[in-house]
């Protein structure tokens, strides 16, 4: 019974459920290596999104016989190039645009509310079970609003908290890139023979994952984003360039993305003019539609092989675990979570077949 394999995968569930139950129960042991991972997490996975943006061009220097110190400086210096020239062009229209809408915002919110008090008055004529769904709905959105108000003062603390974080990042990123081709070595360095071979493999699917996620995702979006920057253009869209940075960075978000970035420029849409909503609906299809059937295939294709229902159920569990921030980092950790599963499958079968050749070759070696 015992040689039957899923009888082997239920007693490892089985110990690693224990595992997980008792180091619940003593986590207290465990709270200053928990508070200082909390602390490190934020800046480590900037940094690695970093690194992972700016590796190609490493390479690229390093393979035209520049030194790794030379690279870095030369990468330092275009990301410092990058950011002023950003704040410098586009941070004024960035700015004038926020300070028109918040100029604009008692006018926006008049409007808005007047539709909702037109869409209220209509209720009545509704059938009874959507009628109550409605009032439940706006009940919500009360004591949310009010939730959100008293939380202010805390959200004000953790973002300034959140600052003092990210100073980190440009250490982290600097370290990455300076040691990275160090990492694998060290990491199989305990191990020898074929153990070792196993890890040093593992380790390079894991880099190749999260390679070419953040590297499509961030092309991806980029696209994206001046795709639906066009199309406000010529539709004459108000806060455009605004709208159109919020939906290149709500594309990181694999499923939802598309959803988030829609939802404001339909509202400014509805308010501008009526016919607009139709245009923008019109342009947030035709940019997925590119997105999903061009871009995306071309540019990060099937190396993740994570199936779109797999990408919900993840997304709506990082959700409801983790908030906000376990939503962007679902899809890629459940893609190395993979990674890692398939090559321990792979390497139980390599050992199977090489224990059954064992077998088979004895006979005919005692011949």
């Amino acid at each position: 019974m015992l040689n039957k394999a899923w009888v082997r995968t239920a007693i490892g569930l089985l110990l690693a459920f224990l595992l997980i139950k008792y180091f619940l129960e003593i986590n207290h042991i465990f709270y200053p290596i928990i508070v200082i991972v909390n602390s490190i997490a934020l800046p480590l996975l900037l940094g690695g999104f970093l690194y992972y943006i700016t590796v190609p061009f490493q390479n690229f220097l390093e393979n035209r016989r520049v030194p790794r110190w030379g690279s870095l400086i030369i990468i330092i210096l275009l990301m410092v190039l990058f950011v002023s020239s950003f704040v410098s062009i586009i941070g004024p229209l960035i700015v004038a645009q926020v300070n028109s809408f918040i100029d604009n915002f008692p006018q926006i919110q008049r409007d808005f509310e007047s539709y909702i008090s037109y869409a209220l008055d209509q209720r009545e004529k509704l059938p009874e079970g959507l009628k109550n769904g409605i009032n439940d709905g706006i009940q919500k959105i009360n004591d949310y609003t009010g939730t959100l108000l008293s939380g202010t003062v805390t959200y004000v603390t953790k973002f300034i908290s959140t600052l003092f974080l990210l100073i980190l990042v440009p250490f982290f990123l600097i370290y990455m890139l300076k040691d990275h081709d160090k990492f694998i070595p060290f990491m199989a360095s305990p191990f020898s023979g074929s153990r070792k071979k196993f890890v040093v493999h593992l380790f390079k699917d894991i880099d190749k994952t999260l390679k070419s996620y953040i590297q499509g995702q961030v092309t991806v979006s980029i696209i994206l984003g001046l795709l639906l920057l066009i199309g406000y253009l010529i539709i004459g869209l108000e806060y455009s360039l605004v709208l159109a940075l919020w939906g290149m960075i709500t594309n990181l978000i694999p499923f939802l993305g598309p959803y988030l970035a829609v939802i404001p420029a339909l509202v400014i849409a509805l308010i501008q003019d009526p016919i607009m909503v139709i245009y923008v609906i019109i342009i947030m299809f035709v940019a997925q539609q590119l997105e999903g059937n061009v871009i995306t295939p071309n540019i990060i294709g099937k190396s993740l092989s994570v199936h779109p229902l797999t990408v919900i159920t993840v997304i709506l569990a990082a959700g409801n675990l983790g908030g906000f921030f376990a939503i962007l980092i679902a899809v890629p950790t459940y893609a190395v979570l993979k990674t890692i599963v398939t090559n321990f499958y792979k390497h139980r079968q390599d050992i199977q077949l090489q224990a059954q050749k064992v077998v088979k070759d004895q006979p005919k070696a005692e011949k």
